[in-house]
């Protein structure tokens, strides 16, 4: 159950940071904006998260730190471009709008999982004592 509860959180979490992330940026465009669509980009983005991105980055590893750590926002940009040629409803202008898009994407989805951690019930395991 808490496995499921973590997966639907994800989704909801990138389909509302890709959301809030085009509804700031000019450059990055959702055509049409709807929930379907959101929801339909958060799946998405959760599985690039969660199969590319970890692949992506341990082969660049040397480059990333080699630019001490300035490679992975490369990196975001990129692997934001990939979900835009998935997704036909997400548009990005500029591989520039692409790399800003990533930074507000990563800053934006870190509030929103801090604030929707509190939805996930704690596993009682994690809690022993010492």
């Amino acid at each position: 159950m808490r496995l499921i509860m973590r997966i639907i959180v994800s989704i909801i979490v990138n389909g509302l940071a890709i959301g809030l992330t085009a509804a700031i940026l000019p450059g990055i465009h959702i055509q049409p904006f709807s929930v379907v669509a959101l929801l339909l980009l958060g799946l998405v983005f959760g599985v690039i998260n969660a199969i590319i991105r970890p692949i992506v980055s341990f082969l660049s590893l040397p480059i990333t730190i080699l630019s001490l750590g300035l490679f992975q926002l490369v990196i975001n940009a990129l692997l934001l471009y990939l979900g835009s040629l998935i997704v036909p409803s997400l548009k990005i202008d500029t591989f520039w709008w692409a790399l800003l898009g990533g930074i507000v994407m990563g800053i934006v989805g870190g509030i929103l999982e801090w604030i929707f951690k509190r939805f996930i019930p704690e596993d009682e395991h994690s809690h022993r004592a010492a």
